[in-house]
């Protein structure tokens, strides 16, 4: 069976959403700022790449040839790679970034530069997870396969009961399924849907991708392997180790936003008819946390601030924790609900429980 066309009721709570929007952009009206990045987004972006690159160069030139400071290097890049991927790639694959298309067009590649694939991103993430957030069959965020249960409407298996065990471990397994198998089998299932992805056709998408790949492991294994003096399955083995960084870092802030004991986890009748708006659906699937840790959500992208993020998907992120009491103040005013976790330590624990009540059944 096909999926279900998913439709809000838009006519529900208009006068929310329209006050809403109305506040945010009288906040930047009336602070003549823009939507887009500013100064601290540039000098963040510098950071975040200079603490891949300066790693991986100070390797292969050798300038680094002691093994633990080679090893601490891909430890920096493991870090580096969850700091690009929320600090640069994700606004730049939203068109936030930058008012000039070019420069987010140039930064959205940052995915593909760090293992992924930024078509296949932009799809699942942009259209399906943003518009469907945790509907179960459309939000591919919440779709882990057999071994996760992420949602109260999937199968559930005898093993689910120890997943709020061995789902951290999996975590950290997250981006290197992406440079080995998930980004081939996603871009199967899209072209098998008969999605049109970046306006291009099946043949020039299959050969980006691929591209994409021999560029990826050219300079990320083969450079390594030649020119950094140690053994090349330590290569191998520091390179796993820093996509286990990068990996756990991205799914416990994502993951922490969504699939927690506040979250529902709509179900869409017969005609496929949600019954919020698709504003009230996103303060209903969302959680923010930790929003006085100024450190963690300059590191993190603002990511803690999903509800935020998730209403307006097009402003950068440097503005979300100066529209978040307008946010809040507004869901308040009308007894609309705005989750939110004192701190991060908390959120995990909450994340935690979830796993532990969807092992349950």
């Amino acid at each position: 069976m096909g999926k279900k066309t998913i439709k809000y009721a838009n006519s529900l709570e208009a006068e929310f959403v329209n006050s809403l929007r109305g506040r945010v952009k009288s906040y930047f009206e009336d602070h003549r700022i823009s939507r887009f990045g500013n100064g601290n987004m540039v000098a963040k972006t510098i950071f975040m790449f200079m603490l891949f690159f300066l790693p991986y160069f100070s390797m292969v030139t050798g300038l680094v040839t002691s093994p633990w400071l080679i090893a601490l290097c891909w430890v920096f890049m493991g870090f580096g790679t969850a700091g690009i991927g929320l600090s640069v790639m994700h606004d730049a694959n939203h068109r936030s970034y930058s008012s000039n298309q070019r420069v987010n067009k140039i930064l959205s590649y940052s995915m593909s530069m760090l293992g992924g694939f930024h078509v296949n991103w932009q799809y699942q993430h942009n259209i399906l997870h943003h518009s469907f957030t945790n509907i179960d069959g459309h939000d591919e965020d919440i779709d882990a396969g057999d071994l996760l249960r992420f949602s109260p409407h999937q199968e559930h298996k005898k093993f689910h009961r120890y997943q709020h065990i061995y789902a951290w471990f999996l975590y950290g397994l997250m981006t290197i399924s992406w440079t080995i198998t998930k980004d081939f089998k996603q871009l199967a299932g899209y072209l098998k849907e008969g999605v049109r992805l970046n306006g291009k056709n099946k043949t020039q998408i299959i050969t980006e991708l691929i591209l994409s790949k021999v560029i990826y492991y050219t300079y990320m294994l083969v450079i390594p392997i030649l020119f950094v003096p140690i053994a090349w399955w330590m290569i191998v083995l520091f390179y796993v180790v820093m996509h286990f960084i990068a990996g756990f870092s991205l799914a416990v802030i994502f993951q922490t936003a969504h699939v927690m004991p506040t979250s529902a986890f709509p179900e869409p009748a017969e005609d496929g008819s949600i019954e919020n708006h698709w504003a009230i659906h996103q303060l209903m699937t969302t959680t923010n946390y930790a929003p006085n840790n100024r450190v963690l959500s300059w590191l993190i992208g603002a990511l803690n601030y999903q509800v935020e993020h998730h209403l307006f998907p097009a402003i950068c992120h440097v503005h979300y924790r100066k529209i978040s009491p307008i946010v809040k103040e507004t869901a308040r005013e009308f007894n609309l609900p705005y989750f939110e976790q004192p701190n991060f330590p908390k959120a995990i624990h909450e994340h935690y429980k979830m796993l532990k009540t969807l092992g349950r059944g």
